[in-house]
């Protein structure tokens, strides 16, 4: 992992929990309000620019764990 990317993966780690979920069990995204909590406990330099990595992380991780629901 590139030393660049570890803040960003740290956070998602942490945040691990904080999946909203569908009526059938598919994720449908994090919960912002309490990623972003998190994001200021850990007091994240520039979090607006990370959070926007998170978000990639996010859309990833919800593609392939709703995929091997079907």
């Amino acid at each position: 992992m590139w030393e660049e990317n570890w803040e960003v993966i740290n956070w998602f780690l942490r945040i691990q929990t904080q999946w909203r979920v569908g009526g059938l069990g598919t994720l449908t995204g994090l919960c912002y309000s309490d990623v972003l909590s998190v994001g200021r406990l850990l007091e994240i330099p520039n979090l607006s620019e990370v959070f926007e990595d998170l978000q990639l992380l996010e859309i990833t991780v919800m593609e392939l764990l709703n995929k091997e629901k079907k």
